[in-house]
Order: structure tokens, then C-alpha cells, then sequence
């Protein structure tokens, strides 16, 4: 695989005084990150499908679940339409457990975390052609900061694809060396 040409490199990957945001540090940390990864995207990482539960399923079948595939996180589907209501945290879950908030017979709904909705509520679209430069963008100082991992999705955020994490991409970048 060669590095792309000149032409192919965002002009604000190029040329850090004109980043979008005027930010040097920002267009830096950009340009390093593509370096990085030499332009691969979320494709390239090999990610298994996603694992998505309904909201009325029991907590003990969506932790068996999780178990045979030593998943961390699920995504959470309406049974209907396919759309994407949250995920569920299975570190968490098993805190729930633990200190007997929760029960196994309950619905997975009750844990639960749901993404918000409405006017003013902007989702990064993370998609398997989405560069890993930006996956590692969003992980470490956007959206997916706080939970550490990013919903892959079609572009039209009809279909949940896959499920990156941190740990993907450090493995993704240990074996590109």
C-alpha cells in the first residue's frame, strides 16, 4: 500500500494554517493521525458484525450473548424498523447486578443506555469508509469519548454494521507497525 499523493491529502491535513478551525494544534494532531494510519479506514479494521438485542429482551440472555462472543458492548435495535435506540454496557450491567439494582429477569431496557434525540442533537456518522484518523478523533475528543467505542453504521443510519473500539484500533496500529 503507498501513501496517497499530495492531491489526495485534505488541504488542511497539508497545510496547517488553513485547518477549518483555525486551530494549528488541531490541523497538527490531524495530519499525525493520518500519517498514523496511512489513510486506512474503518474497513480495514475487520471488525465481526454487530450483536443487537431488542429492549424487551432478558438481561441473562443479552449477558449470554455477550459472553460466547466476549463482547463488551451490544447495541440495542427496535425489532421493527432496525433503528438504533442505545447499547448496553456489559461492565456496567454486571455492576447492577452486583449491587442488586437489576435482576437477569429484567428487560434489557431497564440498563440500558439510551441516545438522545431531537432538535439540536448532532450524531457523528461513523461508517466502514469512514477514516481511522477520524475514528480515533471521535474516540479519544468526540462523541464516543466517554463510552470508548463508536456505532458503526451504513450512510444512511439504516443498519448497525459493527461496533469499534479503542482496542481495535491499537491493535490495528501494532500490527501496520
Amino acid at each position: 500500500m503507498s501513501l496517497p499523493s499530495e492531491d489526495a491529502i485534505p488541504t488542511y491535513l497539508r497545510n496547517p494554517s488553513s485547518s477549518p478551525s483555525g486551530s494549528n494544534a488541531t490541523a497538527s494532531t490531524l495530519q499525525s493521525l493520518a500519517a498514523k494510519y496511512r489513510g486506512a479506514v474503518i474497513a480495514d479494521l475487520d471488525l465481526a458484525p454487530a450483536l443487537s438485542v431488542p429492549p424487551q429482551q432478558p438481561i441473562s440472555e443479552a449477558l449470554a450473548m455477550s459472553y460466547d462472543r466476549s463482547y463488551d458492548q451490544l447495541t440495542v435495535i427496535n425489532p421493527q424498523n432496525r433503528s438504533l435506540l442505545g447499547y448496553l454496557s456489559i461492565p456496567r450491567l454486571k455492576q447492577l447486578l452486583q449491587s442488586q439494582a437489576l435482576a437477569e429477569e429484567d428487560s434489557v431496557e431497564k440498563a440500558m443506555t439510551k441516545f438522545r434525540k431531537g432538535k439540536g442533537v448532532k450524531y457523528t456518522v461513523i461508517t466502514p469508509e469512514t477514516e481511522l484518523a477520524e475514528l480515533e478523533e471521535f474516540l479519544t475528543s468526540g462523541g464516543g469519548k466517554d463510552s470508548g467505542f463508536a456505532v458503526v453504521t451504513d450512510a444512511a443510519r439504516k443498519f448497525v454494521l459493527a461496533v469499534a473500539t479503542r482496542d481495535d484500533l491499537e491493535n490495528f496500529a501494532k500490527r501496520r507497525g
